[in-house]
């Protein structure tokens, strides 16, 4: 029975010791790096994210990957993420690779279908979205878009109807 609940008292005090170093390590590198690294995130952040949280499990449970090793995968990781969001911040077409861009999905009172297909959404998470911004009317909306972080922006009808918001929007071509 000591072997499933409990192996090795030495195995115990060096997953303690090197979780919070490796953790005190991460929130350093994490600090480091900016703001940029924290923020707001869309796959390729969400990415660096899971396989920084792998990398502290690795660390924390492999007896053969040292605190060393771990920080510099922590570093690297990291260092690749501060790389990719600074040239993505450089290069309109890299930053489009990287992070998709944000698809129209609904237009003065229409849904786009084709792009609602392309996109993987239904209607019903259409209407999820504009009840979520605290709207009742279809009416009230001008479009409602799909943000390269999954998110959905809801843009309300203006009476000037200017929509440069939407200047950097993926619109479905027409169809013939």
């Amino acid at each position: 029975m000591e072997g499933i609940f409990f192996s090795n008292t030495a195995f115990l005090v060096r997953t303690l010791v090197i979780g919070v170093f490796a953790y005190i390590n991460l929130i350093v590198l994490l600090r480091l790096s900016g703001l940029r690294t924290l923020s707001k995130m869309n796959a390729f952040d969400l990415v660096v994210t899971v396989a920084l949280g792998s990398t502290f499990a690795t660390i924390l449970l492999n007896r053969d990957v040292s605190l060393a090793q771990g920080t510099l995968a922590f570093a690297l990781l990291i260092a690749l993420q501060y790389v990719v969001s600074w040239t993505s911040v450089r290069s309109r077409g890299f930053s489009k690779l990287v992070t998709g861009e944000p698809r129209l999905l609904f237009f003065q009172g229409q849904f786009l279908s084709q792009a609602l297909r392309a996109a993987r959404v239904n209607e019903d998470e259409i209407y999820a979205a504009i009840r979520a911004g605290g709207h009742a009317a279809l009416e009230e909306i001008d479009a409602v878009i799909l943000e390269s972080d999954g998110s959905f922006s809801v843009v309300k009808s203006s009476p000037d109807k200017g929509y440069s918001a939407l200047a950097d929007v993926r619109a479905p071509k027409p169809v013939e």
